[in-house]
């Protein structure tokens, strides 16, 4: 399979983050894909129409780096039975046009995920964050899902998904998928569904 260029994308701001470390053991287990770690969405300034022309710094190099991805891979914590303000907000900034390119995340591959120490994972996280996205006209994969429900309990200490588990083999199922959706190859869902 083709190798990407992945912006990996953690909705939470959290040092001991459950979906930044679900982001990293994606890493681990697609090395055939290069991964850009964005780390910067604490530092985005809240939208603001008025800041856009110039747009801040920190945005020009969200938008610099989803442009140079081929795709681009979200992982959400669940919080008030929607995404988080931080994730909506970089949303905001990238939906708007910007150049001749319009926005950043238009026809733009990307999966979601997420993790919650829940009981039903971020079930409700990503259908608002499917909703924005498809607003934004991004090319979402739509299956299989990823909710990895009692994350604290599945994530062993070094951050990795057990050998074997079926919540290890459904994150591999979703990253073919986004690099199938990516380099243009028909999506093929596996049997399965969603880990919950």
């Amino acid at each position: 399979m083709t190798a990407l260029n992945v912006l990996a994308l953690s909705g939470s701001l959290r040092r001991g983050s459950l979906n930044t470390a679900l982001l990293r053991e994606a890493e681990r287990l697609c090395p055939q894909h290069h991964f850009d770690h964005y780390d910067g969405l604490g530092r985005l300034p809240h939208f603001n129409e008025d800041q856009e022309h110039p747009a801040p710094s920190e945005v020009v190099d969200l938008r610099r780096r989803v442009r140079e991805a081929d795709a681009v891979l979200i992982a959400s914590p669940e919080y008030n039975a929607s995404m988080p303000g931080a994730l909506k907000n970089a949303l905001d900034w990238l939906s708007r046009p910007a150049g001749d390119d319009g926005p950043a995340l238009a026809l733009k591959p990307v999966a979601v995920i997420g993790a919650s120490p829940g009981p039903f994972g971020t079930v409700r996280a990503q259908l608002a964050l499917r909703q924005v996205l498809h607003k934004m006209n991004a090319h979402v994969v739509q299956q299989p899902e990823f909710l990895l429900f009692q994350a604290h309990q599945q994530l062993g200490d070094d951050g990795r998904l057990p050998d074997g588990s079926p919540a290890r083999q459904l994150l591999c199922a979703v990253l073919d998928a986004l690099a199938r959706l990516a380099t243009g190859e028909r999506q093929q869902a596996p049997a399965g569904g969603a880990v919950r």
